[in-house]
């Protein structure tokens, strides 16, 4: 996908842009495809869950390799704050889990582009109340 260049000649990544690596980075761990995880990931990521418990990227992964983490992981209307070298993307989120409890959450991410790859680095996600599932 081509990127417009700011003023100073780096390449500007549009919102659009990150609707894809966001879809394909949740589907890799709903689907439990490693190696694209791995891709996404930065290797200083942390994750903090709807609960409050957080993960560096090694535990995370290895939880989702282990066993199926997520049975699902519906992404709502997504807004994107970006620059030329940092991304944060917001939506709200449906995630399903194996023992067939879901709930809805506001997800955030931010994406930083490391070596030319742009790779999620934080990750947190805040419960919706009163908007338990199942």
């Amino acid at each position: 996908m081509t990127m417009p260049e700011s003023p100073t000649g780096q390449r500007v990544p549009t919102a659009d842009f990150f609707r894809r690596p966001e879809a394909e980075r949740t589907q890799a761990l709903v689907t439990q495809d490693m190696a694209c995880a791995e891709r996404l990931h930065a290797t200083d990521y942390q994750l903090i869950t709807p609960f409050g418990k957080t993960f560096d990227r090694a535990s995370y992964l290895c939880a989702v390799a282990s066993s199926p983490f997520y049975a699902s992981w519906e992404i709502g209307a997504m807004d994107v704050r970006l620059s030329p070298g940092m991304a944060i993307v917001r939506y709200r989120a449906r995630l399903g889990f194996p023992s067939g409890k879901a709930i809805d959450c506001w997800h955030t991410d931010s994406y930083e582009l490391r070596n030319g790859q742009w790779q999620a680095v934080w990750s947190q996600a805040t419960q919706v109340p009163g908007l338990l599932a199942t």
